[in-house]
């Protein structure tokens, strides 16, 4: 086996056949961060107001800001250990939220220690609860909510643990009252 040829180039060292001028660079940053899972990135109209609600309705810290002349470009929040990205609606662009959209059809899950409390604070500032907190058969105490920017959260706090058979027993269960929740 001939090495120069057999064994396939290194992916920085070449790009459609040409040395690739990155590869020359000491490298400055992992090329694949590590990830904690999917990052959701939210269009909003009014980021600014956004990450005021998101701050005082689940206590989320801003981890990073980046305006431009338009509005808020870029912004990173936390939430616990989750965090998710924003930005501000630009249509000229193709970015647009949900109240353009007439609505989302995604929803972000946020465990809490006192879904009651979060809810009813989110409503507080703004927020259109579609479905009560209520316990849920599948071991979560859970809320749905659309807050003032058009996108939806299942608020919960898991209260049980269930194996499987328990699940679709008490799945079973639900369906013959009508329904899940």
């Amino acid at each position: 086996m001939n090495p120069s040829r057999d064994t396939p180039a290194s992916p920085d060292a070449h790009h459609h056949g040409h040395l690739n001028p990155l590869s020359r660079r000491a490298p400055t940053a992992t090329a694949v961060p590590p990830a904690s899972g999917v990052v959701p990135y939210l269009t909003v109209r009014d980021a600014p107001a956004a990450i005021q609600f998101y701050q005082q309705a689940f206590d989320a810290r801003l981890g990073l800001r980046l305006d431009a002349p338009d509005g808020v470009m870029h912004a990173e929040l936390h939430i616990g250990a989750a965090r998710f990205m924003l930005t501000e609606e630009r249509p000229q662009m193709g970015a647009v939220g949900p109240q353009q959209l007439g609505g989302s059809p995604v929803s972000m899950v946020l465990f809490v220690p006192d879904v009651d409390a979060t809810v009813a604070r989110a409503q507080s500032l703004g927020a259109t609860v579609n479905m009560p907190v209520a316990d849920q058969f599948w071991g979560d105490r859970m809320g749905q909510l659309v807050d003032p920017f058009g996108h939806s959260w299942m608020v919960a706090t898991h209260l049980e643990d269930l194996d499987e058979a328990q699940l679709k027993t008490r799945m079973a269960e639900a369906m013959t009252r009508g329904g899940p929740c």
